[in-house]
């Protein structure tokens, strides 16, 4: 008996998907469920293709309650701009968790990679960061910048908004982006360190090699989610800045000590014999989280194969027949 396969386009997930609520408590759900042990997630696949200077991870995760499990390819090319090409792309192919058989291939360029980013940040934001944050911050000024601000004005609805990038046309871009979107006060930055000293909320959101964000610019109240370090050799937040926060947090301490801000932390000699909690953990209460309001708090992002089994599972249910349906 053929096997139906429904093929879906970006276009077509992005009709059905967006980032909202909904996407974000999805996203919670499956850090919980990490928490509970039971996850089968296995190490990141990673692989460098120095001579195009290109990237290619793969992620996926067994959730146990959801119905499919997800194996997603994320390849990133950085020359691609040179090109008239993307940088990124990439696909999910969603698996039956009862039969192993294919369901669905989502042809989405990384948008639900994008959504499930973003809204991993809401989540870390909801969790750690204080109950009413005046001013948040952004230090980058790509698609990632703009859906990091917008899911964090989701769970913590600030009023104003600082902007801080390389390259001051793609800042004010973004920041206009922003306020429109949001209609809240924006402001473009010259500097990450007044970004990071007038925030109450900050996430870095760039592949930075070299650390950002630096220790004397922390204050009580603050939350920092560090989403650019996701492969081994980024490094967006000093690592005396890490080890003076007051809770530092992983998605997955397994990552974040092979890519994450606590793999270059330890490189300099500091988190040694620290083992952190999970985000997760900070979710199901088996871990106190944020305990006063002039705590600083270090939320590092490196992107779970659990996320993308939850956001794939979510998606899949809102599709009806949309696409292309093909028998295998």
């Amino acid at each position: 008996m053929p096997n139906d396969i429904q093929i879906v386009t970006e276009s077509d997930l992005r009709r059905v998907a967006g980032l909202n609520i909904e996407t974000v408590d999805v996203i919670e759900k499956a850090f919980a469920t990490l928490a509970t042990g039971d996850v089968v997630m296995p190490p990141i696949l990673s692989m460098d293709i120095p001579d195009a200077n290109g990237e290619v991870d793969v992620k996926t995760a067994y959730l146990p309650g959801f119905d499919s499990f997800a194996i997603k390819v994320s390849p990133g090319f950085f020359d691609n701009p040179k090109l008239g090409l993307p940088s990124l792309n990439g696909l999910m192919i969603l698996f039956s968790a009862k039969t192993g058989l294919v369901e669905a291939v989502f042809l989405d360029n990384g948008y639900l990679t994008d959504l499930r980013t973003a809204a991993a940040g809401a989540v870390a934001a909801r969790h750690m960061a204080i109950e009413e944050v005046e001013t948040a911050g952004v230090i980058g000024t790509g698609v990632q910048a703009r859906l990091q601000m917008r899911a964090a004005h989701l769970v913590r609805p600030y009023k104003r908004l600082l902007v801080h990038g390389r390259d001051t046309a793609k800042a004010a871009a973004c920041a206009a982006d922003l306020g429109r979107d949001l209609d809240v006060e924006v402001e473009v930055m010259t500097s990450a360190g007044d970004v990071v000293r007038e925030s109450q909320l900050v996430v870095t959101t760039t592949p930075s090699k070299t650390p950002l964000v630096k220790s004397a610019w922390l204050h009580p109240g603050l939350h920092i989610t560090a989403v650019g370090s996701d492969q081994t050799g980024k490094n967006e937040i000093a690592a005396d800045a890490l080890a003076s926060a007051d809770l530092y947090v992983c998605d997955r301490v397994s990552q974040c000590e092979i890519a994450g801000e606590l793999s270059a932390a330890r490189a300099a000699g500091e988190m040694l014999d620290v083992q952190p909690p999970e985000l997760g953990d900070i979710i199901t209460g088996r871990h106190p989280g944020r305990e006063t309001e002039e705590a600083i708090t270090i939320c590092d992002l490196t992107g779970t194969g659990a996320q993308d089994t939850a956001i794939a599972n979510h998606v899949y249910r809102q599709l009806g027949s949309a696409g292309t349906i093909v028998a295998a």
